[in-house]
């Protein structure tokens, strides 16, 4: 996968949550896609996921922030760090993490995010 069409992909998808664009975010995904949410939650191919969007969006939730900090290609898989930041049931969040996503033909099948639970720190050993 080139690494400039992938970061097109995967900025398609963030960018449709940041401005709150369903067709935007399904756009990005393969029919039959895996999303696999940090916390849990899984959601097997697109029909599942628009109607994800739709109740987190429509329950008033706004992605605040979304920036990929890194960004790095290995075959069809490409892995990316990020910061995050919603709001959600109107109390506000912010997080760091990372995600590896496959594309084929131009769309996201496999995304798979993780957070950081825990504000990071230097080690004092």
């Amino acid at each position: 996968m080139d690494e400039a069409i992938a970061r097109l992909i995967v900025q398609a998808y963030v960018d449709g949550w940041r401005e709150g664009d369903r067709a935007k975010i399904l756009s990005s995904l393969d029919d039959e896609c895996v999303v696999m949410e940090s916390y849990g939650p899984t959601y097997h191919g697109i029909v599942k996921v628009g109607r994800w969007i739709d109740g987190w969006l429509g329950a008033g939730n706004t992605v605040d922030g979304w920036d990929i900090t890194s960004f790095h290609v290995a075959g069809e898989t490409c892995f990316f760090e990020w910061v995050f930041a919603c709001t959600y049931a109107g109390i506000s969040h912010r997080f760091d993490g990372a995600s590896l996503a496959r594309v084929r033909e131009g769309r996201i099948v496999l995304l798979r995010e993780y957070q950081t639970t825990q504000a990071l720190y230097e080690w004092q050993g």
